[in-house]
């Protein structure tokens, strides 16, 4: 017979049924009810403040995941004053104590917390919450904080990044006039892309600290930056929006103030001129999807490269290489539709240039040429264009030329002008030749 099995009555049952007779203990979750008050709601409120007292920003955010009476205590100790001068209110200047210091991992970390408490109220509701705190500290708004070196828009640019990502585009846009009824973005940036460029040097370089601080970088070569230029562009006419545009993103001088006549009375660093260059690379990327046509672009460009005056023509050239092949045809071709041929032929010329000094491929202008050359629908026209541009190299080297004899001993930018003017012009009609002959 087999053996029989011993039943067991001992310590391990009664465990048994004390365990199927207690109630399960759960974390109380945004998806559950709470049937009855909690430890939190037990407590009085100077004892929940002292322990979130003791706990980290991240912390916190990570608390008031827990349930809706939890992030119910957390806004209403995030709403004091105490706590807003303890956490949001900090020393954004260079002189400040280095523990003092805010970092950026410390806005991300209020972004994530504010995202998190105020998730279930709307739109409207969220940023009127977060705002009315922000919008008390000088170092957050424009024209408020003179200190060099404050490091506030950088904080509330992370801050605001971490508050909104994921958002969709209509409350972005929400986000955007928020913003603008609490700083007076707009009517502030009214008075300065009305006034006369470099007149109001102290309030261009604030707009263009804040903007980019706050709205622009955070989001580079993202959709949202797109979202963000146009929401800053779109209420003002094309003679402002690249008036603002240059603000933005135009070069600056050692001292960092806005080059305006730096564009117009010399020839610029490559790098001097990117900033704009991919703004309008990024305005113009999908212009199916805000609208924004190729004539548009064309006028922006336009005006762009007119203010305060005709840009350098090297500058141009190399502006126009820098944006690419889709914007420097537009360009290129629309003067030449408008009858501007003379005009069309001398910047080619530069762009030749600007290819052998920056290190382009010259079949990058052969194919611009050809580009251009089909844009003329009759024999006569074409070979006017061809003569145009043969005729350009010859002025434009002999004017390097004439340069250089009037100061043999002192230019010797031009001299060496000279030799690249001479080696460009080689290498295009080398590889034109070439390309025709195939």
């Amino acid at each position: 017979m087999g053996k029989k099995t011993r039943r067991s009555y001992g310590l391990h049952t009664h465990e048994a049924g004390l365990l199927k007779n207690q109630p399960v203990r759960t974390v109380m979750t945004r998806s559950h009810g709470t049937r009855e008050p909690s430890l939190f709601h037990k407590l009085p409120v100077e004892v929940l403040h002292m322990i979130l007292d003791r706990l980290s920003v991240l912390e916190i955010s990570v608390l008031s995941m827990v349930s809706k009476e939890i992030t119910k205590h957390i806004l209403d100790y995030i709403s004091s004053q105490k706590w807003r001068n303890k956490t949001i209110i900090q020393s954004f200047h260079p002189s400040a104590c280095a523990e003092q210091k805010p970092t950026v991992e410390h806005y991300r970390h209020l972004g994530l917390l504010y995202k998190r408490c105020t998730l279930l109220l709307p739109t409207k509701d969220r940023l009127k919450l977060i705002f009315s705190k922000f919008s008390q500290i000088p170092c957050f708004m424009l024209e408020q904080c003179l200190v060099p070196g404050c490091t506030a828009f950088v904080s509330f640019g992370v801050f605001l990044k971490t508050l909104i990502a994921g958002w969709d585009e209509l409350e972005s846009h929400r986000v955007f006039n928020c913003l603008c009824d609490i700083t007076h973005l707009m009517q502030k940036t009214e008075g300065i892309i009305t006034a006369k460029p470099g007149v109001k040097v102290h309030q261009e370089l604030q707009l263009r600290r804040f903007c980019r601080c706050v709205l622009l970088d955070p989001w580079a070569n993202q959709p949202e930056c797109q979202i963000w230029l146009t929401q800053l562009l779109k209420p003002w006419p094309i003679v402002s929006q690249a008036h603002l545009l240059f603000i933005l993103y135009g070069p600056l001088q050692p001292g960092g103030i806005l080059g305006w006549q730096d564009v117009v009375d010399r020839a610029l660093t490559p790098g001097s001129l990117w900033g704009l260059a991919e703004t309008i690379s990024i305005l113009f990327g999908k212009p199916e999807v805000k609208g924004w046509t190729t004539h548009l672009m064309f006028s922006i460009v336009m005006e762009l490269t007119t203010v305060p005056e005709p840009w350098h023509l090297e500058n141009l050239a190399r502006f126009l290489l820098l944006c690419g092949n889709n914007v420097s045809y537009t360009v290129l071709a629309s003067k030449a539709l408008f009858g501007h041929i003379a005009e069309v032929s001398r910047l080619i010329i530069y762009i030749i240039l600007v290819c052998e000094k920056d290190g382009y491929q010259m079949s990058w202008a052969v194919n611009m040429v050809q580009q251009i050359f089909k844009v003329f629908s009759t024999a006569t026209e074409r070979f006017l264009f061809i003569q145009h541009l043969e005729s350009s190299f010859s002025q434009i080297t002999r004017e390097t030329f004439e340069s250089i004899a009037e100061n043999w001993a002192e230019d010797r930018e031009s001299f060496q002008m000279l030799f690249i003017l001479l080696e460009s012009s080689a290498r295009f009609h080398t590889k034109f030749l070439h390309t025709l002959l195939k």
